[in-house]
C-alpha cells in the first residue's frame, strides 16, 4: 500500500520477513481508525528500518500523539516493530482566535528527548503549524521509581489455569509475614480475583482527593478494578486501550503509602496489558508461574522472552502443581509431568524460587478468602521459602529513588 516506504535491510531479516513486517504495518495502520477514518489517510511519509517505524502525520483537531503512539506500539509490537517515532502536525489554529498557538498542547510523561524532525517537514510551506512532536516509546531505564514503593514485582503467566493468582496473593502475604510492607495491585482487568480471595469482596475503595485509597486486606494495601464494580457477575467487557488504560489509572491515580513491595497479579498472556505495564510502570523484577505440563512450560516460555525483550528483569520461576498426594492413600504422584521448572530456570539462567504441590487445601483456603499464609497451615512454608528466595536477591534490581521527587 505505502509505496513510498523507506526500507532499510537489516542482516538478520530475510526479505520474506521484510515483506511480511511491511505488510503487518500497512494492515495496522488501516485498521487503526481516529474518529471514524483510518490513520493511513494521515500518513504523509513512512520510513521503517529494522524494528523502528517512523510515521510522518496530519492529525485531525483535539488529538492525542501520545495516545495514538501507545495504541500503535500495542499493536504493532507482535509483528516486531519495537519502537516508533512520531513526526506530528496538527491543524493552524483559526483566524482571529488571538493566539498563533492551540488552545491545548496535547499532553506528554515521556522522560526520554525528542528526536530531531525529518528534513520532509521543514519544507512544508503551512508556517502557522506547530512544528512535530517525535518521541520514542519510554523504556524501563527512562521510568523513575515510584516515591512510596521500593520494590515493584509482577506475578505472570504465559496461559491461564496454573494457579497465577493464588501464587500472587501467598507471596505478597508470606512478604509480609517477613516483615514488609506490602500492597496488592490486581492488574487482571478480565479476571479480577484479588478481592475475594483477600475476603474483602464487599469492600469498595473510597476516594480523597480524587485519588482512591487502597482496601485494607489483612494489612496490606490492595487495589482491584474487582472491588469498583456492582458485583461478581459483572462482566469487563473492554478492548485493549480502555483495559491498559483502567489498569494505568488504578496505578497512578492511587495514594498507596509506603510500600517495600506493591506485588501485581498480570494477566495470562503476552498482550496489551503486559506492553503497557513495561512501558509505563517502573518494575523490579518478574515472578513466572507455571505448572510442568509441556503446554504450560511453552507459554511460559514466551512470558520470560517477553519480559527480556522489555528489560524488566526474571527473579525466577514458581513451579505450581508440582507433586500430588492422596488424602486416602498418601500415594504421590506427578499429574503434570516433571522437571518442568527447573528446565525454565535453567534454560534462563534464573533461580527455581520454589515448587508446590497440587492440593485441595490450598484452592479451599483462597476460596474462603483466607489463604495459606494468612490461615498458618501446612502449605504456608512453601510461600514463606519463595518470599525468603526472592528478598535475597531483590536488592541487586532496585530502581534508584528519587526522594526530592514531588507528587
Amino acid at each position: 500500500m505505502f509505496n513510498f516506504m523507506k526500507k532499510k535491510t537489516t542482516k538478520t531479516e530475510t526479505p520474506q520477513q521484510q515483506a511480511e513486517r511491511d505488510s503487518a504495518v500497512d494492515k495496522v495502520l488501516l485498521g487503526y481508525e481516529i474518529g471514524a477514518v483510518s490513520i493511513a489517510t494521515m500518513v504523509t511519509g513512512l520510513e521503517r528500518d529494522g524494528e523502528a517505524l517512523t510515521l510522518d502525520l496530519r492529525l485531525p483537531k483535539d488529538s492525542n500523539p501520545e495516545v495514538i503512539q501507545q495504541e500503535l506500539g500495542q499493536l504493532l509490537h507482535p509483528h516486531g516493530i519495537t519502537t516508533i517515532h512520531m513526526n506530528v502536525r496538527l491543524p493552524a489554529p483559526e483566524k482571529g482566535s488571538g493566539s498563533s498557538l492551540p488552545k491545548q498542547m496535547p499532553k506528554t510523561t515521556n522522560a526520554m528527548e525528542s528526536q530531531p524532525s525529518s528534513d520532509a517537514n521543514n519544507n512544508d510551506s503551512n508556517t502557522n503549524a506547530e512544528p512535530p512532536i517525535t518521541k520514542a516509546a519510554p523504556t524501563q531505564a527512562s521510568l523513575a521509581a515510584h516515591p512510596r514503593i521500593r520494590h515493584i514485582i509482577v506475578v505472570a503467566s504465559g496461559k491461564g489455569g496454573v494457579g497465577k493468582s493464588t501464587t500472587t496473593v501467598n507471596i505478597a502475604l508470606a512478604l509480609q509475614k517477613l516483615g514488609n510492607r506490602v500492597g496488592v495491585l490486581d492488574a487482571d482487568i478480565y479476571g479480577p480475583s484479588m478481592p475475594t480471595m483477600l475476603g474483602v469482596a464487599d469492600v469498595k475503595p473510597q476516594l480523597e482527593n480524587e485519588q482512591f485509597v487502597p482496601v485494607d486486606a489483612h494489612g496490606m494495601a490492595m487495589l482491584s478494578i474487582g472491588s469498583l464494580l456492582d458485583g461478581d457477575n459483572t462482566p469487563v467487557a473492554w478492548r485493549g486501550p480502555k483495559a491498559t488504560g483502567a489498569l494505568m489509572q488504578l496505578y497512578n491515580q492511587t495514594n498507596w503509602p509506603q510500600l517495600d513491595y506493591l506485588v501485581i497479579d498480570m494477566p495470562p498472556g503476552t498482550g496489551d496489558i503486559q506492553l503497557t505495564l513495561a512501558q509505563r510502570i517502573p518494575v523490579t523484577g518478574a515472578v513466572i508461574v507455571t505448572t510442568p505440563q509441556h503446554v504450560a512450560l511453552l507459554d511460559a516460555q514466551k512470558g520470560v522472552e517477553m519480559f527480556n525483550k522489555t528489560n524488566i528483569p526474571v527473579l525466577g520461576v514458581v513451579e505450581n502443581m508440582a507433586l500430588h498426594t492422596c488424602s486416602n492413600c498418601n500415594h504421590t504422584e506427578a499429574i503434570f509431568g516433571t522437571g518442568g521448572g527447573e528446565f525454565i530456570a535453567e534454560q534462563y539462567q534464573v533461580p527455581l524460587l520454589g515448587q508446590l504441590p497440587l492440593a485441595s487445601g490450598i484452592r479451599a483456603q483462597v476460596d474462603k478468602g483466607v489463604p495459606s499464609v494468612l490461615a498458618d497451615d501446612e502449605f504456608a512454608q512453601y510461600y514463606l521459602d519463595i518470599a525468603k528466595n526472592i528478598e535475597t536477591n531483590i536488592n541487586k534490581f532496585a530502581k534508584p529513588v528519587d526522594d526530592k521527587r514531588i507528587f
